[in-house]
């Protein structure tokens, strides 16, 4: 009898979970009699069942229901609101006793002659009791224990193990092509029954949303809300496990949607919106992963607004908030204690839930995103791995040893040395610019203390407070692996998650992302590396400059955005040519600007400079440190690279100009394209086009074939067609004793030039 009673159990609890979706979509077409059948039919199933496992109040409760939907099927009775309330408090009930009878607990039966009588046509609206959901049995199960499944599968993870010992101990030794045969047939068969033991875990995702429709119309309902449910994605299979553990937080953001996001009808009307308001939940794979998405056409987040109260409440100081880019200010929203609403309610208010929710769902190796529309509404984005049991990670080699990182952690994998990654030194730590985008990096080798430091790749590592770099030797696999917790010993470390078994037999460890940033000692700022103690320090928000040595021995600043990067360079790079310093570095020559003399230095630091699409750089003695500039700065007389003078720690420094540093250091890039006509003696392309060349003047010594020429220089006398050029300078070989205005004598250089200027439009 017990089988048969946790049987009926196990039933009617999958089709109550699909049954309160049915009655709200029921009440809304009385006239689907294929959703009216259903109600009926497990109404009936459950008297029935009752009558033969002696459970009377059951019996009773589902009795008077099947009456009344009998009453419906046949005409007799309209399906109206107080009906379906009605019908829906029953349901409750049963579900209620249910769960009462698996646990062994009493329940109180004072109120199920209220609900009996509410069924009556002339009756008052009965009060709909929510489910009492703490009182579920812990036991999961899907007619077969969970624990049970999880046996089959350690079993399966310790099968493939001795098929790979066997498979290696007969490669050592000449094998018998039959057994050969038969270890192959027994590789497929062991695999096939691992992924068959996976799929037992597996159940479609609508277990999980089958109580949302119920849910959304009982919040809205109270809140004064028109709400419409869509579900999408229902098919999609998820672990059970997992179904179970993102429950609550599912509830959680879809009871927010209602009441933070959707607005109330009058609301919506005066912002131009339907009155209803629409929530869509959508799920769908993608690779390894579900992604769970919830979206709703309310107001949004108002991040600003949440700044504020974040700032109210103490929970941030003013200079964290300065430094927040918008995203940062979003992601506020999972800030314990900290709740966008005024007033607290019966469902929200009291600054618990988002940080609970992203918790649980980084704790099952998930992600949360968000991506606001303030005004238009908001999305959340949930992603979880398929299965607890199997994890998707990448296996990684530092020195002789391997490690697995889960997959979700890792946003991509470069090479070390190619055209975009970048290492630098600054202070003691090392950081990676990857991009333009600046990350914080952190040696795998070192910080386990078993490598040297020479890695040749870097992981870009997401954790919830940022992105860092991880260098490493070698990728090596990716691996679908089943994960176990390590010894406390191994886990008290906080670098490791994990252990597991891959199929080459040899033990590895999963690697923690969020625990290598810990201990690594990285601190993050809404994803933005900075020191905790500066940014408290901070009163507001600042330009930021390296201060340094130059080279005549003055301390000098430049603001960080124009320095890409400071480097050490060889003197014999640096020569004066054409005028001015190069540095050939990269097979390229780059301006360079110093304030004095290299001297006989072998090398020496130089800044590199960019304005984006340009660059130059600036030789000096020694970087100092990374300061903030004051507010006030005392402007310098004359012209030249020094903007001002400001007062840092009590010293005077200069202020460095980089708009001057570029405008000295380039020519003007032209592009004006000048024709030089070939002379006989080869005088235009020997002794004038290097000049108009540093002139920012393009040169060519023929016809343009894809249109005429700006300007056309051509000796006296010569001939040359209208359509060549928009206009002719002509140069003459002899200096006359009186001017001739149709010509330029070609030494003549200022000359020359106003003519040329005139000729192009430069003036």
């Amino acid at each position: 009898m017990d089988d048969l009673l946790q049987e009926f159990i196990a039933e009617t609890r999958e089709t109550l979970e699909a049954l309160s979706g049915e009655i709200v979509a029921w009440e809304a077409a009385p006239t689907d009699r294929t959703r009216l059948d259903a109600i009926f039919r497990f109404v009936h199933t459950v008297k029935g069942s009752c009558g033969f496992l002696d459970l009377p109040r059951l019996a009773r409760l589902s009795h008077a229901a099947e009456d009344v939907l009998a009453a419906v099927r046949d005409g007799q009775r309209l399906p109206d609101t107080a009906l379906v309330d009605a019908v829906l408090a029953i349901v409750d009930r049963i579900g209620e006793l249910v769960e009462a009878i698996d646990a062994g607990a009493p329940l109180d039966d004072s109120c199920e002659d209220l609900l009996i009588a509410a069924l009556a046509e002339d009756a008052r609206p009965a009060v709909v009791a929510q489910p009492a959901a703490a009182m579920r049995s812990n036991g999961r199960s899907v007619r077969l224990n969970v624990d049970l499944l999880d046996r089959m599968m350690s079993g399966m993870s310790e099968m493939v193990l001795a098929r790979n010992e066997l498979a290696r101990r007969l490669r050592d030794e000449q094998v018998d092509p039959l057994v050969e045969a038969a270890l192959e047939r027994l590789s497929l068969t062991v695999s096939d029954m691992r992924d068959t033991v996976t799929r037992t875990r597996m159940q479609r995702i609508d277990a999980l949303f089958s109580a949302l429709p119920r849910m959304v119309r009982d919040t809205a309902g109270e809140l004064g809300k028109s709400v419409a449910l869509s579900i999408d994605g229902a098919d999609v299979e998820l672990d059970r496990e997992m179904i179970e553990l993102m429950r609550d937080p599912l509830v959680h953001i879809i009871r927010n949607a209602v009441d933070h996001g959707i607005e109330t009808p009058a609301e919506r009307r005066a912002a131009g919106k339907p009155e209803t308001g629409r929530l869509l939940v959508s799920a769908r794979q993608s690779g390894n992963q579900i992604l769970v998405e919830i979206a709703d056409d309310g107001r949004g987040i108002d991040s600003d607004r949440l700044a504020a109260k974040a700032r109210a409440q103490g929970l941030v100081s003013d200079a964290a908030l300065a430094s927040m880019d918008a995203a940062a200010r979003l992601d506020l929203i999972f800030h314990a204690g900290l709740s966008s609403r005024d007033t607290v309610t019966a469902i929200s208010g009291r600054g618990v839930g988002m940080d609970v929710v992203r918790s649980n769902i980084e704790h099952i190796g998930g992600r949360i995103q968000l991506a606001n529309r303030p005004g238009q509404g908001l999305t959340i984005v949930i992603s979880v791995p398929l299965t607890l049991s199997i994890m998707s990670t990448i296996v990684v080699g530092v020195g002789d040893q391997r490690f697995a990182i889960a997959r979700q952690s890792v946003d991509e994998i470069l090479r070390i040395g190619c055209e975009t990654v970048r290492i630098d030194t600054v202070g003691d730590a090392q950081v990676a610019t990857v991009r333009g985008r600046r990350l914080p990096l952190v040696s795998l080798g070192r910080l386990l203390g078993i490598g040297t430091g020479g890695e040749t790749n870097l992981a870009i590592v997401a954790t919830r407070d940022g992105d860092y770099a991880l260098a490493i030797d070698a990728v090596i696999d990716a691996e679908e692996l089943v994960v176990k917790p390590a010894a406390p010993a191994v886990m008290a470390t906080g670098v490791y998650a994990g252990h597991t078994l891959p199929d080459s037999g040899l033990p590895m460890l999963l690697l923690d992302a969020s625990g290598i940033a810990t201990v690594a000692g990285l601190r993050f700022l809404h994803g933005i590396l900075a020191e905790e103690e500066a940014a408290a320090a901070a009163p507001a928000r600042g330009v930021l400059a390296l201060m340094f040595e130059d080279l005549d021995d003055q301390r000098r600043v430049l603001p960080l955005a124009a320095i890409d990067r400071v480097e050490t360079v060889s003197t014999a790079a640096i020569r004066r040519t054409g005028g001015q310093l190069r540095l050939a570095i990269g097979g390229h020559l780059v301006p360079l600007h110093a304030a004095a003399a290299i001297g006989e230095r072998a090398d020496l630091p130089v800044l590199r400079l960019t304005d984006g699409s340009t660059e130059i750089a600036y030789a000096i003695h020694e970087p100092v440190e990374i300061v903030q500039l004051p507010g006030e700065v005392a402007p310098a007389r004359g012209v030249g690279p020094v903007a001002g003078v400001v007062i840092i720690d009590g010293e005077q420094v200069e202020l460095l100009d980089a708009h001057a540093l570029f405008a000295g250091a380039l020519q003007p890039a032209g592009d004006r394209l000048c024709w030089l006509q070939r002379d006989a003696g080869g005088w235009m392309e020997t002794f004038l086009r290097p000049m108009l060349e540093s002139m920012g003047y393009r040169c060519v010594m023929q016809p343009p074939p894809d249109g005429p020429a700006d300007v056309a220089l051509v000796m006296d006398g010569a001939t040359i067609a209208p359509a060549a050029a928009r206009n002719v300078v002509r140069l003459r070989q002899e200096r006359p004793s009186d001017g001739d205005p149709a010509s330029i004598y070609r030494y003549d250089r200022p000359a020359l030039l106003d003519a040329l200027a005139h000729a192009v439009g430069d003036r």
